[in-house]
């Protein structure tokens, strides 16, 4: 075997040594990262109705650091309740939703807590 046969073996072995792990590959969105939590905190100063454009940029760049974008955009869909990563894109979609909410006032943040999901939150928002 070459060496370079030898080094894919490698490779191929760890990324699934990581994925038994983890059980989701760490750059799959659905993927949460240990530290992860909903008290975290992903803007400096919550959204209390003055300041929105400079809010939503910050926003949105916390929220492509931890991989989470696609929840507000509507490309990481719900997926059937009966599919097998159903209940892992509901514990992501909950962090998001946590994340948001805690990055706005209490006021807002009451005005828009019954919310379905992270994508309709960010709609309401952007309304």
């Amino acid at each position: 075997m070459a060496m370079d046969d030898l080094s894919d073996v490698a490779s191929t072995t760890v990324n699934v040594r990581v994925q038994r792990n983890f059980g989701i590959d760490p750059s799959d969105p659905l993927y949460l990262h240990p530290p992860d939590n909903p008290d975290a905190i992903l803007v400096s100063t919550p959204f209390s109705g003055v300041g929105y454009r400079s809010w939503r940029c910050s926003l949105l760049q916390g929220l492509s650091v931890k991989n989470k974008l696609g929840f507000i955009n509507g490309e990481c869909k719900r997926p059937d309740l009966h599919s097998p990563t159903f209940r892992q894109w509901d514990r992501c979609d909950d962090m998001v939703t946590s994340w948001i909410l805690n990055s706005l006032s209490k006021n807002i943040a009451d005005s828009v807590e019954y919310v379905n999901d992270a994508v309709e939150l960010w709609i309401e928002l952007e309304d």
